[in-house]
């Protein structure tokens, strides 16, 4: 049927990624290309741009996993951000003066031990007729973390360039949103920046003044991707949205707990919850909902300032999102911790090895299924 036409040109062009641009063509190695594919299905206009359109914007996401940090800067974020513009789509970049200028303490903390700026990006789609309701999406930016002063072992540093894939998620999210053209206003945000060690390093026994202006101790600099969320979640409160959800490749905790293929869901909205797993369920993606435990929120309690960065030794996942928590408001919120699927060791599927992408198709999927609360 034509769905599953739709469905087969989709997996056919993920399954066709490669991730060779910096590498220099051997020409002793024959290539491998194809030229035509015939479907013996009905497969319209419409049907085949929404494959071809999906398929473009996962693997928007997966190159810009795959790039290294010197290529993918915050400043290369705000480019593709900026491609997007177009009379349904405003684009707005803050750069680092407006990033200090509006307080963002989280933002101002985790970038200031970097030679490279932050870019605080903000993409804003309008549908041409009546909206169904507002969205926003959420992403996580660090296009490289070493830790900070909390410095990463070497090894660990390998593949911190994935660091900006709740980012990717969203940008290729929006790219495909933007040309799916859903009865949907959405906003896509990103936090970019690197977290360094420096001179000028924020320190752990630090206090930060977040852009909600809640105090957080620091006990650890390489805790620093909640922090870049917080102030990026409560920008999105003020654009007033009927619901948020946030992407990050967060804890080393939740892939200990869930392994690499599933990503971890938080929310304390069961009915946001449940859009949430609907949504990545139709777009062939692995959810799973883990407790928001008040009995952890604890551990995050701080006595100098209104919470600490890090919370005790079990529970990691569940403590960092109790954190983000902290910073949503009134909002309809959820959570997905995508550090174990962002990146995978080996080609399985139309799934290659490195970036795969995560997080687009059930974005797009969760915008296309919405529904008011």
């Amino acid at each position: 049927d034509t769905e599953a036409a739709c469905e087969l040109v989709l997996g056919f062009e993920l399954g066709l990624y490669r991730f060779d641009a910096l590498q220099t063509p051997n020409e002793d190695v024959p290539r491998h290309e194809v030229k035509s594919l015939s479907i013996a299905a009905p497969l319209g206009d419409q049907q085949r741009h929404r494959a071809l359109t999906l398929s473009s914007a996962v693997n928007l996401a997966r190159t810009l996993v795959n790039e290294p940090p010197n290529i993918c800067t915050p400043a290369r974020l705000a480019d593709v951000a900026m491609g997007l513009a177009s009379d349904q789509v405003e684009v707005t970049i803050l750069d680092k003066d407006e990033i200090y200028a509006r307080g963002m303490g989280g933002v101002i903390a985790v970038s200031q031990g970097a030679t490279i700026e932050p870019k605080f990006i903000h993409v804003h789609y309008r549908p041409q007729g009546e909206s169904r309701g507002s969205v926003a999406l959420i992403g996580k930016g660090l296009t490289f973390d070493s830790g900070g002063l909390s410095l990463k072992p070497p090894k660990s540093q390998e593949f911190m360039h994935i660091d900006m894939g709740g980012a990717a998620a969203v940008l290729g999210a929006m790219t495909a949103i933007s040309e799916l053209k859903p009865d949907m206003e959405v906003h896509g945000i990103v936090g970019a920046c690197e977290n360094m060690p420096d001179g000028n390093s924020f320190r752990p026994s630090d206090v930060l003044t977040m852009y909600n202006k809640k105090t957080v101790e620091v006990l650890n600099t390489d805790a620093e991707g909640r922090l870049v969320l917080a102030d990026a979640l409560h920008y999105a409160t003020e654009l007033k949205p009927d619901a948020m959800v946030n992407l990050a490749t967060l804890t080393g905790a939740c892939m200990v707990g869930l392994g690499n293929h599933y990503c971890g869901l938080f929310s304390d909205d069961d009915s946001w919850a449940n859009q949430l797993e609907s949504a990545a369920k139709a777009a062939g993606e692995k959810a799973w909902r883990l407790p928001l435990d008040e009995g952890l929120a604890d551990t995050l309690k701080s006595k100098r300032a209104d919470i600490k960065n890090l919370g005790g030794p079990y529970g990691g996942a569940i403590t960092a999102a109790l954190f983000l928590k902290n910073f949503k408001g009134e909002c309809t919120w959820g959570h997905l911790d995508i550090a174990g699927p962002t990146l995978s060791d080996k080609a399985v599927g139309s799934v290659p090895a490195g970036g795969t992408g995560f997080g687009v198709l059930t974005l797009v999927s969760l915008v296309e299924l919405f529904k008011k609360a």
